[in-house]
């Protein structure tokens, strides 16, 4: 880590002005409180001063090697004890010698640098803590924004594998439902069995090109959808239709990849599957209060008993919504008479 005063010129800048606001106390005090002529009273207040700027920004580096996390504090104080006794004894002989060989000073106010050693050298332990103390802000300051942004970059490390994870399980979901289409047709049906492998390949190939972008558009999202229900509807006929009410300004939004896919699934499941009256799925879209509300509604069978499952439909959607957007109210479901809807919103933005 860099000298911050020296690293940022806002605060070298500040630590400049500072010192200038010492300097001119420090000329005032010795001008009128005791007395000391203009000359000698402005060359003690520069140069004692300009050594401690240099001194202050000095103590930095010695800093760097005393942590207080790494050794104890008593350790601590003492280095830094010696330390406060060593710059202001260093502080208090380059003042005195730059004033005695570099200005000219006169014996007598030297004689008086002298005599005011013990409260300069108080002055200068004082200054040496507020300086080290000023250090120590900044290294746990910049310490702590470090972990910060360690722990925000962890953070979205965990969630884009949770993401990929609840992705990838949808992948031999649906897979699996298609080759037991396939699988049934095959001996009653072989020609539409036929068929389906090759809409199956279509599908996969749409898929798999998409597969690593996290959002997609809501037209793109529809159009595999509509394959996938080509599928399906070779192997049911009849017995399933698809409609879809999607504004045109709705298709170019932003919606995370396959998040409807579960929701077919889920009507074709326990709608089609469990039934032998036809299923309408239906597909609506709408923007209303910066959300972008995606409706899939079915009819099914009240009668039918639902077969048990894992659940990864509805249950990996609200998941995906809840780790993407930080929301955890994104999907809703319910049951009317013979109609079940469920129903995404979209953050807009």
């Amino acid at each position: 880590m860099q000298n911050p005063i020296l690293n940022k010129r806002i605060l070298l800048l500040g630590y400049l002005i500072i010192w200038l606001i010492i300097t001119i106390n420090h000329f005032i005090f010795l001008n009128q409180s005791f007395n000391q002529s203009i000359y000698n009273s402005l060359y003690d207040s520069l140069v004692f001063n300009a050594i401690y700027f240099i001194l202050g920004i000095s103590i930095w580096y010695p800093i760097r090697f005393i942590s207080v996390d790494e050794k104890k504090i008593w350790r601590v104080f003492l280095n830094h004890f010696a330390g406060s006794i060593l710059t202001s004894l260093i502080w208090l002989a380059a003042g005195y010698y730059a004033l005695k060989l570099w200005f000219g000073i006169d014996q007598a106010y030297l004689n008086f640098v002298l005599d005011s050693g013990v409260w300069r050298f108080n002055i200068g332990v004082l200054f040496y803590i507020v300086i080290v103390s000023m250090y120590y802000v900044f290294i746990y300051y910049n310490n702590f924004k470090l972990k910060l942004e360690q722990e925000q970059k962890l953070e979205s490390l965990v969630r884009d594998a949770e993401l990929k994870s609840l992705k990838y399980q949808i992948n031999p979901h649906f897979i699996f439902n298609s080759l037991n289409s396939i699988s049934s047709l095959t001996v009653s049906d072989p020609k539409k069995a036929r068929e389906m492998t090759i809409k199956l390949s279509s599908f996969l190939r749409s898929t798999l090109s998409l597969n690593e972008q996290q959002m997609v558009k809501l037209g793109e999202e529809i159009a595999n959808i509509k394959l996938y229900l080509e599928i399906e509807k070779i192997r049911f006929n009849e017995r399933l239709d698809f409609t879809e009410e999607i504004p045109k300004e709705c298709l170019t939004s932003n919606i995370p990849n396959m998040i409807l896919q579960p929701l077919i699934e889920n009507a074709i499941k326990h709608g089609v599957y469990e039934s032998n009256s036809k299923i309408n799925i239906n597909l609506f879209c709408k923007k209303e209060n910066s959300y972008l509300i995606i409706t899939v509604q079915n009819n099914f069978d009240p009668d039918s008993v639902s077969g048990k499952g894992k659940g990864i439909g509805l249950k990996n959607v609200k998941e995906r919504l809840t780790l993407i957007y930080n929301q955890e109210n994104l999907l809703s479901f319910n049951k009317i008479d013979d109609i079940f809807t469920a129903r995404i919103y979209i953050p807009a933005g």
